[in-house]
């Protein structure tokens, strides 16, 4: 595609660009920010403003047109979210910094309207990132991230290999003086490394430590010759020094044409997600299966709701059957269905806002664009986490949808990721879902399939092992995204680990796979074979974690932060035959959290089984503590579904989905009638 470079100047800003070339993209224009006429340096929070008088001979050096805007705002909005989730409200905040962002990216393209992304040099920074990609939402354009959350020590030395040259010019950082000003990368780099393991310092000063001008790089037709510099301190100090390079002139030199060979792309598959797609690359092909298969349904229409402390669930929300016109449209059917969805969560006083995750569930995946559509426009900022697959759902329903919300006190309280921009990190969710959302210390992570996140496709040709292999690391990388977005300190444990598969053959693969990923160890785990998952892909992984954090009030009083390890436990019964196991259950919980995932697994078609498992605990506490039920059914077997659906009717006013399948198994058990999967809380204020 075509795009415009933002830019700073520095190292990040131009390297990006190497690499949004070697992504075939092509670069028509440049942008820049920076202070008014007379002032050298603003103190943003979003731009780079040192080295602004240099930034023409950037621009002049990629030759292409360069469009400048002085910042006139502020940081206005400093928190992690920017702009309003309800979609009314989801705009730019006036008089924010941001906003002349806004600006200057329209006016570009004004001039280029061909232009669809972005070259942005972010790293760490989600502050940068979320204002980012939100002006670049309201655009219409396309981030193209390719340093995001990669590791910096790597990125210094490809910066360096792939012939950067770049000076520092501004220290604020321990160790850090005025002599380093002017040096390059490759001279600084031994030093970098050493305050890196001395101090914690970010090797490419991600922590406002230097900050750097780019004199070269493999896509300038020209080299930045600085031919006057003057050394402004601005405080010295025995901490650190904080002080730049005035440019007071600078000319630009000729050079040899430049290619991009030494541009290191990293591997799309990192140890230890190769070794999964190694162990799984000898699986065989599927056999072929039916398209479509008749369904019933198991559970009368209407959807259910529960509030359980500060968590709401909304459960079976679906188009009405009693009054509804048969010929109603697929865009209508989803507006029925959020109508009722936002009707349930009002009578708890939540708004869609407070949503966490939402499961959605199509008859067919072709009809996925049209859905996606319309459910964009009841999201702004921030949306929740999603999983989206196709299921045998009875005629004439279309849609099915469940949800997870939460009564957050605060904004805080809920922390979204939320990562539109494409990169070499995980896939970019360029739509109205977040990777995932945290809240109360719970993390409901989106269904990740096996894309390849620097151009979000499947792997060709199509591979199980590749696909499975990419949906771990894709999870992995979410989680650790997260922890440093919160400023890190927790491990982090899957509670809720649901497969999603394209093919019932594939079942044991995936779970050969799952057993090997010390991640999966201790965490309830369903593989459920559907009619078809996003984009045609194989496998798709949905993970609900806990931080393993938690605050408890000290003897004094005050607020004190804990570790915890969930509990993992299990069982199995057989009441006619005890080689053959007609019941299996799975949980993870805590002592003084919470938090706890239940799963029960029956088959055999023995009617009496849940009543006669009322004894064991899985089942024993879910009138108090089940929050939302998954009923996930084997569509050939609706009876034994049934007969489920009886069962928790009986015991509570559980909020139940049902969920054809094609197959339900799990760690240790196939072909099962049908797997409950119970998300529990507590309210602790009683």
């Amino acid at each position: 595609m075509k795009y415009v470079a933002l830019l700073s100047g520095g190292k990040d800003s131009c390297y990006n660009l190497l690499h949004c070339a070697k992504n075939g993209h092509e670069l028509v224009a440049a942008a820049s920010l920076g202070p008014e006429q007379g002032k050298e340096e603003l103190d943003s929070y979003l731009y780079q403003t040192v080295g602004q008088d240099a930034i023409e001979f950037v621009g002049r050096a990629l030759d292409v047109p360069l469009y400048r805007r002085v910042i006139s705002g502020a940081a206005v909005e400093q928190g992690g979210e920017y702009g309003g989730r309800d979609p009314a409200q989801s705009g730019g905040v006036h008089g924010d910094e941001t906003e002349d962002l806004y600006e200057l990216l329209s006016n570009v393209k004004a001039h280029h309207s061909d232009v669809q992304g972005v070259s942005v040099g972010a790293i760490l920074s989600n502050y940068q990132r979320v204002r980012v990609e939100h002006v670049c939402r309201r655009l219409g354009l396309t981030p193209l991230c390719y340093l995001w959350q990669r590791d910096q020590e790597e990125l210094l030395s490809e910066m360096i290999q792939a012939g950067m040259e770049a000076i520092l010019i501004k220290v604020a950082g321990i160790g850090l003086t005025a002599k380093h000003l002017g040096k390059t990368l490759a001279e600084m780099q031994t030093l970098l490394l050493k305050l890196n393991r001395l101090y914690g310092s970010h090797v490419c000063g991600e922590g406002g430590e230097y900050e750097t001008l780019t004199l070269d790089c493999p896509l300038f037709k020209h080299r930045i010759q600085l031919d006057e510099v003057e050394t402004v301190v601005h405080s010295d100090n025995d901490f650190a020094t904080v002080a730049y390079l005035r440019v007071k002139k600078a000319s630009l030199q000729p050079k040899p044409t430049a290619n991009l060979d030494n541009i290191i792309v990293p591997s799309v598959l990192l140890e230890p997600f190769s070794e999964i797609r190694d162990l799984l690359s000898s699986s065989p092909p599927p056999n072929p299966e039916v398209g479509s298969v008749d369904s019933q349904e198991v559970i009368p229409a209407g959807s259910s709701h529960r509030r359980i402390g500060n968590w709401v669930a909304v459960a079976n929300v679906q188009r009405d059957l009693g009054t509804a016109s048969s010929d109603m449209t697929l865009e209508d059917e989803m507006r029925e269905c959020f109508g009722k969805l936002k009707e349930c969560l009002s009578q708890y006083g939540l708004t869609l806002s407070n949503c966490t995750n939402i499961n959605v569930f199509l008859s067919s995946m072709d009809l996925f664009a049209r859905v996606n559509a319309v459910y964009a426009t009841y999201f702004g900022t921030s949306p929740p986490a999603r999983a989206c697959v196709a299921v045998d759902l009875p005629s004439p329903i279309r849609v099915r949808l469940d949800c997870i919300a939460f009564a957050e006190s605060a904004p805080t309280a809920r922390q979204a990721l939320h990562v539109q921009g494409l990169s070499y990190w995980a896939p970019a969710n360029i739509g109205p879902y977040s990777q995932a959302i945290v809240a109360d210390e719970r993390v409901f992570i989106s269904g990740q399939i096996g894309l390849i996140p620097s151009n979000l496709t499947l792997p060709s040709p199509q591979s199980l092992a590749f696909e499975t292999a990419l949906s771990f690391q894709h999870v992995h990388r979410v989680v650790e995204a997260l922890k440093s977005n919160s400023g890190g300190g927790w491990d982090g444990h899957c509670q809720g680990i649901v497969y999603w598969l394209a093919h019932a053959d594939h079942i044991p693969a995936v779970r050969e796979a799952s057993a090997h990923f010390e991640g999966d160890a201790n965490a309830p785990v369903l593989f459920v074979a559907v009619s078809e998952l996003p984009k045609g892909a194989l496998v798709e992984k949905q993970v609900l974690l806990h931080t393993g954090q938690y605050d408890v009030e000290d003897d004094d009083g005050s607020i004190v932060r804990r570790s915890v390890v969930p509990i993992y436990e299990k069982g199995e019964y057989s009441f006619y035959n005890k080689q053959d196991k007609q019941a299996r259950w799975e949980m993870s919980r805590f002592h003084g959290v919470s938090s706890k995932v239940a799963m029960l697994c029956i088959g055999g078609g023995n009617p009496h089984l849940p009543n006669q498992l009322r004894v064991i605990s899985v089942l024993r506490d879910l009138r108090s503590e089940a929050l939302s039920v998954r009923l996930f059914y084997n569509v050939s077997r609706p009876e034994a579904a049934s007969v489920a659906i009886t069962f928790l009717q009986n015991e509570g006013p559980f909020p139940v989905t049902p969920i054809p399948c094609r197959n339900v198994s799990s760690r240790n058990g196939d072909d099962w009638d049908y797997a409950i999967l119970a998300i529990c809380t507590r309210d602790d204020s009683l």
